[in-house]
């Protein structure tokens, strides 16, 4: 019986979208990565390093980056109320925690983070969130528009799920993107709409480029239901300017298009010439209101300065839809219950955080622009070096983890990947795994112009780790390229 019900169950039988769908960030490298890691532990000279090095996603604590104080400690006194029945509570923790702990537990039915909440999230901590969109965006922010989920990812799943009713349906995404929105896209039935971003010009994002391809997918029969902002971008790392950011929400406008705003990176801006504008900010400055525009925006504390992915924490503020519409993104998200509680009250720290005045606010603030700080240099530094790599040419960071270089590969590399098997970016990625320990995503992971070779690196490991990743790298891609040099 065994055997038949295994048999019953085959790739071929299995549900043909989630064959489409694929995720490079967590792909067939990192997986060798983590044998390597394996044999490593077991055999520590067999390998010509001495230890894997994770560029590959942004996972800040993994890396060594330390969560900051004030979080840990309100999250603490939530998860423990009984801590704050004890005398030595007040030494060890800072007064403001105990205040907002004590807060946050008020608002939460039976002051138990174990127990179910409201399907949106606990409607205290979007309170919370509201005030701190408010004040971000200095426009008005209701509480009944926040979803409190798992991370930016769910809330990304369930718009889809809400906009893709077949492949006839599609959804303009940014080349390169995030795999999150084709992963998405692809196990929920739509169809991708490329965009793709100006290399030449930083990545940018051109209009007369959303249109061009918006007319050739109604052309294909595709009803275009919604365009994806990421802002700052990843993998690319670019800051849109508010001029561009304007022109974004009249086409969205014009064009009948949800627009879906990805701005988990908002914290992580390192450019004085550049600044975050949220894309709801932009549109109600530009006089819309929500009846004139349908847009939902992502927030994580996975990234920013906080780096909590592992405590899987977010939000998504959705405006502009009818209140029947609303009802039914509510419906889905009321199946899976609720959010997990501790990334709630996270979600609303980080939207949230101590004020001037607050016992915490001067370690805050050491603790958030020392990270912010280190991550702009460790970007600078990286950039740097791979520019000067010859055939490598690296944008500027503005903002975001990561760094998109581009590879002009030899064309005997690009055979030696063919009788290989692998895309030329997957081979240069394995070849440099390989020899150095370093992981990185290849390009086109995450889409790129064909003929066009990149990979992803992230900015995160620890500075003093910095100088190690780019000697490592400096010597492979030498050597890589005296090897295939036509």
């Amino acid at each position: 019986m065994g055997s038949d019900a295994t048999a019953s169950v085959t790739v071929e039988s299995i549900n043909p979208k989630v064959l489409k769908c694929e995720y490079a960030v967590r792909g067939e490298i990192v997986t060798h990565a983590q044998r390597l890691q394996q044999q490593l532990q077991t055999n520590p000279s067999s390998l010509p390093f001495d230890e894997i090095i994770y560029c590959n996603i942004g996972n800040p604590q993994s890396l060594g980056q330390q969560p900051i104080t004030f979080f840990r400690e309100v999250l603490a006194l939530c998860d423990h109320p009984a801590l704050l029945e004890k005398p030595e509570t007040s030494v060890l923790f800072s007064s403001d925690s105990i205040a907002r702990a004590q807060q946050i537990l008020s608002s939460i039915p039976g002051k138990a983070t174990g127990a179910y909440s409201h399907s949106q999230g606990i409607k205290g901590l979007r309170d919370a969130i509201a005030a701190g969109i408010a004040a971000r965006d200095g426009f008005p922010a209701n509480a009944d528009d926040i979803f409190l989920t798992d991370g930016a990812s769910p809330g990304v799943h369930n718009m889809m799920q809400l906009l893709l009713r077949s492949e006839s349906d599609g959804i303009l995404c940014p080349i390169p993107q995030y795999p999150l929105y084709s992963a998405s896209i692809a196990l929920h039935g739509g169809t991708l709409v490329p965009y793709y971003l100006d290399e030449a010009t930083g990545w940018g994002l051109e209009i007369s480029e959303l249109k061009k391809q918006l007319e050739d997918a109604r052309s294909k029969g595709i009803t275009v239901r919604s365009l994806v902002v990421i802002n700052p971008g990843n993998p690319t790392g670019q800051v849109l300017a508010e001029e561009n950011q304007k022109q974004i929400v009249e086409f969205c406008k014009n064009e009948g298009l949800v627009l879906l705003a990805d701005e988990v990176y908002q914290e992580n801006i390192y450019v004085d010439d550049k600044k975050f504008n949220s894309f709801k900010k932009i549109a109600r400055s530009m006089g819309y209101g929500e009846e004139d525009l349908p847009l939902v925006s992502y927030q994580s504390i996975s990234k920013g300065y906080y780096g909590e992915c592992g405590k899987r924490g977010g939000y998504m503020e959705v405006t502009g839809f009818s209140s029947s519409v609303r009802e039914q993104i509510y419906k889905v998200a009321s199946v899976n219950l609720c959010s997990n509680i501790s990334g709630q009250i996270l979600a609303s720290l980080v939207m949230n955080p101590p004020k001037p005045g607050d016992a915490s606010y001067e370690s805050y603030v050491a603790e958030r622009d020392g990270i912010l700080k280190s991550l702009a240099r460790r970007a600078k530094a990286l950039e740097d070096a791979l520019n000067s790599l010859e055939g490598v040419t690296c944008n500027k960071a503005e903002g975001a983890m990561y760094l998109f270089p581009q590879v002009r590969l030899p064309e005997k590399a690009i055979e030696a990947a063919k009788e290989a098997k692998k895309a030329p970016d997957a081979f240069y990625a394995l070849s440099l795994l390989e020899s150095t320990g370093v992981v990185v995503v290849p390009g086109s992971g995450f889409g790129q112009v064909p003929g066009t070779y990149h990979f992803r690196c992230t900015i995160l490991p620890q500075e003093d780790k910095i100088p190690a990743i780019i000697s490592r790298l400096t010597a492979f891609h030498e050597k890589f390229l005296n090897k295939y040099r036509d």
